[in-house]
């Protein structure tokens, strides 16, 4: 399988920058930036196009497919063609998103065009000619193309970028391990873990959840000495189920003992992904949503009335940054609410969607919105199901927890440190 090259555009549909698509005719990429363009016009939510866009062929080859992501306020795009599997375009995708972060921190539109010397030495680097996944590792590429610094920048322009090495004795590929640089040293030996848990959920309207699930990632920020062979151990390890992880994990170590063995990456990764199966659950695996919501919609002609209450089933955390959303049906002209506690509610009319706003929601506190909303249609029809987005610092939904941490082959003793976040999206009917 090959990935025939890589567009990145701004938020109005223009390439900012591309591969070189070497194999192809020059009218190639532009066929697929106008399929997208094209898709997102014609399409009422931009969240409405599918993420796998059919292309035509240019001549009598084989037709391609467009594949396409948006991060921010950028879309990626990925043209493929012949007998290639998506999930290989998105994969990469996203793992050239993430070395754009690792390089640049916020990327945007400007950024792109600052640096647009080191996109394109990423786009060399990441992606070889025949369209293969080639050095998607940030240590290897760091050797190999520079991150931007103000210095790099001065020397670059003056012409004397050769000056901006990374070190004297230092040389693309010269660790016999991939992901790790050689001869790495701190004054401060530490490993900080971040466990980052999701709860998708939908929720029928008698409050009971049709289907809810936990993804969870462990990142992490590594700065050891040397190179230091790590064995971890978390508390529950056995409710962690569809783990993937990241290459300097030993497999078969994990498969017998369930703990992980890995020489880890020098600076932030991401350790692994799972999926979290509560142990004293039913037999659909279920995690309880941590509120309630009690909506009442009712439609009459061009127009309705809503009546949402909510609160929180937790005993000790605060939810964070929770918003409500509720479509409102084609022809949603405007709304009009009362809130009670701290709390905003807005109308979008691109979107025709009411949402509402809270900063934080605390457990003894109940949260009521009421309101109507009017209609150019004689009978709306508003979305079933409200959806509900929140966030609770210092908790996950596995109470996961690091409960050893071995090291070998240096001789020093690290500090770890580790901290817990879980977010919310919940579908809940009505």
């Amino acid at each position: 399988m090959a990935i025939d090259g890589l567009i990145i555009l701004d938020n109005t549909g223009r390439a900012i920058a591309q591969s070189g698509f070497h194999s192809f005719p020059p009218a190639y990429p532009l066929l697929h930036i106008d399929a997208l363009n094209n898709a997102l016009s014609n399409s009422r939510r931009p969240e409405d196009v599918d993420p796998v866009l059919y292309v035509g062929a240019i001549t009598t080859d084989t037709p391609g497919a467009c594949c396409h992501v948006r991060r921010g306020e950028l879309r990626y795009l990925c043209p493929v063609s012949g007998d290639v599997d998506p999930l290989y375009a998105f994969a990469f995708l996203q793992t050239f998103v993430d070395i754009l972060h690792e390089y640049f921190g916020h990327v945007s539109a400007e950024t792109l065009k600052e640096n647009f010397d080191i996109v394109y030495q990423l786009f060399e680097e990441t992606l070889d000619s025949g369209g293969h996944p080639l050095t998607t590792s940030p240590n290897a590429l760091r050797d190999i193309v520079l991150p931007p610094t103000l210095l790099h920048k001065v020397l670059s322009v003056a012409g004397v970028s050769g000056l901006a090495t990374s070190s004297a004795n230092s040389h693309p590929f010269a660790s016999p391990i991939l992901w790790r640089k050689a001869g790495v040293r701190y004054n401060h030996n530490e490993i900080l873990f971040d466990v980052v848990e999701t709860l998708d959920a939908i929720v029928n309207k008698n409050g009971t959840p049709a289907v809810s699930t936990v993804w969870g990632r462990v990142e992490s920020n590594c700065k050891l000495s040397g190179t230091p062979d790590l064995l971890l151990t978390f508390s529950n390890a056995s409710t962690l189920t569809d783990c993937a992880f990241h290459p300097c994990v030993r497999l078969q170590r994990w498969s017998r003992d369930k703990i992980l063995s890995f020489v880890p990456p020098d600076g932030k990764f991401k350790l692994m992904d799972y999926r979290y199966v509560p142990v004293s659950a039913s037999s659909m695996n279920q995690v309880s949503v941590p509120f309630i919501l009690r909506p009442v919609v009712k439609v009459d002609e061009h127009g309705g009335s809503i009546d949402v209450s909510l609160s929180s089933r937790l005993t000790t955390r605060t939810m964070d940054s929770v918003t409500v959303e509720l479509y409102l049906g084609e022809g949603a002209t405007g709304a009009s609410c009362i809130l009670s506690h701290n709390a905003s509610w807005s109308f979008n009319p691109k979107t025709q969607t009411l949402v509402w706003e809270l900063k934080a929601v605390v457990p003894s506190a109940s949260y009521t919105l009421r309101g109507s909303f009017t209609s150019s249609a004689l009978t709306p029809r508003p979305s079933r199901a409200f959806r509900v987005r929140f966030d609770i610092p210092q908790h996950n939904f596995s109470a996961i927890k690091i409960e050893q941490l071995k090291l070998t082959g240096e001789n020093y003793k690290p500090y770890k440190g580790m901290r817990g976040s879980s977010l919310g999206n919940i579908e809940w009917r009505w």
